[in-house]
């Protein structure tokens, strides 16, 4: 593949080397494929038969290798287990020998390895040799080079078949036997192949670990959003334009219509037009609001917070709104503040406002709601690389262009995921103080248990999608 940097092709390697470490049934191997699909776009096809192909190779080396420098002794070694596994190396190279042809002669982007391939696979095992006669040479071995390949082919030829993770125990018996057959004592042996196999595990660990972060992108995906250059928003607005001030409610009968009341005709000279979004409520919060004289849009069954935001935001887009707020129907935020919470958009400072409740006045807030909201608001602010004080508020304006871009992926809650979608669209961010008053009537949208269950798999897919 010789559009693979040469960086992920290395991480590659590492990875599944380190996976062979930790799994069992050599199941790492699959990790090279993963890892270069997944982090450089290389097709599945392609990833897996240079795989098959190459690894194949490697092991052919590795037995190349025995034979060359002690046909007799390696061969005896290995047995007749040994040449059965050999002939479906064999077969195993010429099936992906065969199938990588065929890909290459579609594919430009894929090419058939040479000679050169083969010599730096034959080089790295001689390279791990000199790791063997090291360590049989501190317990005092003296192995000669040619004996140090033979004990190194034969311990990794044995792993081929190896069921435990990283090979443990197939490998040191084989080098052990290997030793023995070598005339040195079997117990010196058995510490020289456990001290090199230990070392092995080490560096596979090490570089594993790395390799499943470094180069970027990192298979695991990102942690944060990348950095993004916010955009000046064109837009003459029409002097028309109102103000759509919407609230999701869901079982609010006691709540929806004070809230309703309090909600201003006009501000900054524009109209206020108000949408009652009902989720599907059971109770009366339908008939509350109507009688109040507001418009309310029900959405049938009950889909969650994230799906009523959803559809708030694309009913402002749908009446070319100079800007869409949305509040809670519960009571806890102020409707009549909507003129502060609103008024950068109107002023072409932001994209996105958020009614901060830590800059403002709070009446009441229990300790653990708020201790969740200064963690879960830390968390956000680190993730999008932006200040933020208050990440969980249900008080937030957006621009025309602002709205008509907001995705949210999923129903059941919005907060972070429409934050770090409008933050990685390079929307202007800004935050106001709004005063809060604890709820005491009506249903809450969120439960804790069933947010964090939700919410955080949402947040790193979203990340991830920036």
């Amino acid at each position: 593949l010789p559009e693979l940097p040469f960086g992920q092709a290395l991480a590659a390697i590492h990875l599944s080397l380190g996976a062979t470490h930790v799994l069992p049934f050599r199941l790492g191997e699959p990790l090279r494929v993963i890892s270069v699909v997944r982090r450089h776009r290389v097709g599945i096809e392609a990833a897996t038969v240079s795989t098959i192909t190459l690894r194949s190779a490697d092991m052919l080396a590795v037995v190349g290798l025995g034979a060359l420098v002690a046909p007799s002794a390696f061969f005896g070694l290995v047995g007749i287990a040994g040449w059965l596994l050999l002939g479906l190396v064999v077969v195993v190279a010429f099936i992906g020998w065969r199938w990588l042809s065929k890909v290459a002669q579609r594919r430009p982007d894929v090419v058939r390895p040479g000679a050169v391939a083969l010599g730096l696979s034959t080089v790295a095992w001689i390279a791990e040799s000199i790791l063997v006669r090291q360590v049989a040479t501190w317990v005092g071995i003296n192995l000669s080079w040619s004996e140090a390949v033979l004990v190194t082919t034969v311990a990794v030829a044995a792993q081929i078949a190896a069921i435990a993770p990283g090979g443990f125990g197939t490998y040191e018996a084989a080098a052990v036997a290997a030793y023995v057959v070598l005339g040195y004592d079997a117990e010196a042996a058995l510490i020289a192949a456990l001290g090199a196999h230990a070392l092995k595990t080490a560096y596979s660990l090490l570089v594993g670990t790395i390799a499943a972060f470094s180069p970027s992108p990192s298979l695991i995906g990102r942690f944060r959003l990348n950095k993004t250059e916010q955009k000046l928003t064109s837009g003459a607005v029409s002097p028309d334009a109102p103000v759509v001030l919407f609230m999701p409610a869901y079982n609010e009968e006691e709540a929806v219509s004070g809230c309703i009341d309090r909600v201003p005709e006009q501000v900054h000279g524009r109209r206020v037009e108000l949408v009652i979004v009902d989720d599907g409520s059971v109770d009366e919060t339908v008939r509350c609001a109507q009688q109040s004289g507001a418009e309310v849009v029900q959405l049938g069954q009950n889909q969650g917070l994230g799906a009523a935001v959803r559809v708030g935001l694309r009913i402002g887009v749908e009446r070319d709104a100079a800007a869409v707020v949305f509040c809670d129907a519960d009571g806890e935020y102020p409707p009549e503040e909507l003129a502060n919470v609103v008024a950068p958009i109107l002023d072409g400072d932001a994209d996105y406002v958020i009614g901060s409740r830590f800059l403002g006045r709070i009446d009441h807030m229990r300790p653990h709601r708020r201790f969740g909201n200064h963690v879960l608001t830390r968390a956000l602010q680190l993730v999008a690389r932006q200040r933020i004080t208050d990440g969980q508020s249900g008080y937030r304006a957006l621009s025309y262009e602002a709205a008509r871009s907001a995705e949210i992926i999923h129903d059941f809650n919005y907060a972070q995921v429409l934050t770090l979608d409008l933050m990685a669209k390079g929307f202007r961010y800004d935050e106001v103080p709004i005063s809060y008053h604890f709820r005491t009537t009506g249903e809450s949208f969120i439960k804790l248990g069933r947010y964090l269950r939700n919410v955080v798999p949402a947040v790193y897919r979203e990340i991830n999608a920036a």
